[in-house]
């Protein structure tokens, strides 16, 4: 049969376009390569759109040097709608190269325009095929504080939380605190519209709200703070087939001597912290975890896929903490490892990803 050409997007203008380009490393390297003809195409920290080398060697995750789209002179322009649909690339010395005709694109961005709907609305008015969240799931699910009210209207549970404005802290920042510890202690302030944990701290007492506050709003002018949830820190991976939404077999953080899930463990290897999957968990566990992770993909007009982060409390009661619409796919990440303990190799999962976009 013909190869489908692929696209595969990664880089970006965001916080996390490190993370971005090591997750595309794992993805060239995986990918079915007898069934797809790939084009990388990356997008350099200042929003360049420009062909990559197909080397996935060239995106490792390396502590001691992070990977990163840079700038080799050349410009990715897109197929247009009622033109030719085809991709070309025009190199430093002005010379254009055509690409041939795309059938799908899989973007592996996470943050700001990447991961927070900008992106797909931009596929979307091109109309191009695209993989992963749309539009709206997208949107919400990089905005906690609207994720959340989101969840509450389908009534699950999330945490507790108070959202704060710079210029709110600015003009009243007795009153954000009276707020805040009202909450409770420990509790977590965070970006608004970040992930990968950047710029989250952990707050044990009031005298440390100032500086967190400070690391949040390096990376957002909206902030939340949260009460801390004691629980085991589960996650269920969700994949959205050809016959709805289905939700892997759970995994688990386990913290030994770290004090939450930050950047440093996700990614780096950091020591501390342990990603297990399958979780030791009951059936009647397992089967409440997948359908909370269901659910809510489901309460944000989910599409694609998502990471559903949540805790389990000693009573039984779950309380889900956010939606990833594009979770991380390195050698550590939880989304592929629990996929992979379900029986859906590393390979078949990015197929089954790519054949949703182009169902689509």
């Amino acid at each position: 049969m013909d190869k489908q050409a692929v696209v595969v997007l990664f880089g970006g203008r965001s916080s996390e376009h490190s993370i971005s380009s090591a997750t595309a490393g794992g993805v060239l390297q995986a990918i079915d390569r007898d069934r797809y003809d790939v084009i990388p195409v990356g997008i350099t920290r200042g929003g360049a759109f420009v062909l990559e080398d197909d080397d996935p060697a060239k995106f490792p995750l390396d502590a001691e040097h992070l990977p990163e789209v840079v700038d080799n002179g050349t410009r990715v322009h897109w197929p247009e709608p009622e033109g030719e649909r085809t991709l070309r690339v025009v190199r430093g010395d002005g010379s254009t190269v055509d690409l041939g005709e795309i059938d799908v694109v899989l973007p592996l961005l996470h943050g700001t325009h990447g991961e927070d709907g900008t992106l797909q609305g931009f596929f979307d008015t091109l109309e191009i095929a695209y993989a992963g969240g749309g539009v709206l799931d997208s949107a919400l699910c990089m905005d906690k504080h609207f994720m959340k009210i989101a969840l509450q209207a389908a009534g699950i549970a999330v945490a507790p939380w108070v959202t704060v404005r710079r210029r709110q802290w600015d003009e009243a920042a007795d009153r954000v605190r009276t707020e805040s510890a009202a909450l409770g202690f420990p509790q977590f302030v965070k970006p608004a519209r970040a992930g990968s944990s950047v710029g989250v701290s952990k707050v044990e007492a009031p005298g440390e709200l100032d500086a967190a506050l400070a690391t949040a709003f390096a990376e957002d002018d909206k902030v939340l703070i949260e009460t801390g949830i004691v629980g085991r820190e589960v996650e269920v991976a969700v994949l959205d087939g050809a016959e709805g939404p289905r939700a892997s077999v759970p995994g688990e953080i386990v913290l030994t001597d770290r004090g939450f899930y930050d950047f440093e463990g996700k990614y780096l290897g950091g020591d501390g912290v342990e990603v297990v999957c399958p979780a030791e968990l009951t059936e009647a566990e397992v089967a409440a975890i997948q359908d909370a992770g269901i659910r809510s993909f489901e309460a944000v007009d989910g599409r694609g896929l998502a990471r559903v982060d949540m805790f389990l409390g000693v009573d039984g009661g779950i309380v889900v903490n956010e939606l990833n619409t594009m979770p991380g796919f390195t050698p550590i990440s939880m989304f592929p490892k629990c996929w992979i303990a379900s029986g859906l190799s590393y390979r078949d999962l990015i197929t089954e990803l790519v054949e949703a976009g182009l169902r689509r």
